[in-house]
């Protein structure tokens, strides 16, 4: 027993030294998910706490109060359908549009325009959701947007997009995908190209065309990466992208009973109360819900599908 712990920890300090260059390119992520993710965890008791920022997190006990100022708010239900369903549109029509164009750019014999696609169709995923707000402004503009212009030219009345808060989720959902589905598509990709090609070979003296191929062989050899991505996705359902909300909506009055989410909420709230308890108390909700969808979600994917489980 002594010798095979030894041999462990040597294999450990091995592959350490071994593949040091990587896990030194891993160590800024590492540290940050330790200091934000694992520290901090101590500051989730002032979810139950009247926070005092002298008494820090021995400020005096209040039970689940916080938890019962959200959930007796006339905006939390609300909030929390406005997450849930943008998410699941978010990973409805994004995986949708990743799984598709990665099968598009498979096809693709020319290696050129498919290094030129993937660099255009990534580009996005860098933009700040700030310059995306500005780009989304010069097209929905009531006076100046593109749309508009268009719409007279066509003889048409303009639209007041940001007067029409039915028409705001659709326009999230299109903006969600235009900006991620290049990032999440190189991961369908190399999915993709992992697979053996004797495979599509041998369909081929069979006599399968290539949406056969694509068919029968291609997207259930996938099947596994596409149901972890899902998966991890769904851990998040219940936390609204705040970055892209606030910058679109910002404080949009007519806007917020559609697109107003559980974390754009909670910021106002904050900036409005100054109690950080009461925010801490939402989170602890959203980490909670967020570890049942995954747990949940997880064991109904091995039950059907073992080969896409987490864990």
């Amino acid at each position: 027993m002594r010798q095979k712990a030894v041999g462990r920890k040597m294999g450990i300090w091995y592959e350490l030294r071994k593949n040091r260059g990587l896990y030194l390119f891993m160590l800024p992520g590492i540290l940050y998910t330790f200091i934000f993710g694992y520290v901090t965890l101590p500051y989730m008791i002032i979810a139950f706490e009247d926070f005092d920022y002298k008494k820090g997190i021995f400020s005096p006990w209040v039970g689940i109060e916080n938890f019962r100022f959200f959930f007796e708010s006339n905006r939390a239900w609300e909030v929390t359908f406005n997450t849930i369903f943008l998410n699941a549109m978010f990973l409805f029509f994004g995986t949708l549009m990743s799984v598709g164009l990665a099968l598009i750019l498979n096809e693709v014999k020319s290696k050129a325009f498919v290094r030129i696609s993937q660099s255009t169709m990534l580009f996005p995923y860098f933009i700040s959701w700030v310059i995306v707000s500005y780009i989304l402004y010069a097209l929905l503009s009531t006076d100046k947007g593109v749309f508009n212009n268009i719409l007279m030219a066509l003889g048409l009345v303009k639209v007041r997009w940001y007067s029409r808060p039915e028409l705001w989720r659709g326009i999230l959902v299109f903006a969600r995908v235009w900006k991620t589905a290049g990032y999440t598509m190189i991961i369908y990709l190399a999915a993709i190209v992992g697979i053996d090609h004797s495979l599509f070979e041998a369909a081929a003296i069979d006599g399968a065309n290539r949406w056969q191929c694509i068919r029968r062989i291609t997207i259930p050899l996938i099947t596994p990466t596409i149901c972890i991505m899902i998966l991890l996705e769904v851990g998040k359902i219940f936390c609204g992208d705040f970055g892209m909300v606030y910058a679109l909506v910002k404080d949009s009055g007519q806007l917020l009973p559609k697109v107003d989410v559980i974390d754009t909420y909670v910021f106002r709230m904050l900036r409005v109360t100054g109690d950080p308890s009461l925010s801490m108390a939402v989170g602890v909700y959203q980490s909670i819900m967020g570890f049942i969808m995954v747990y949940g979600s997880n064991r109904l994917v091995r039950k059907l599908f073992p080969e896409g489980a987490l864990f």
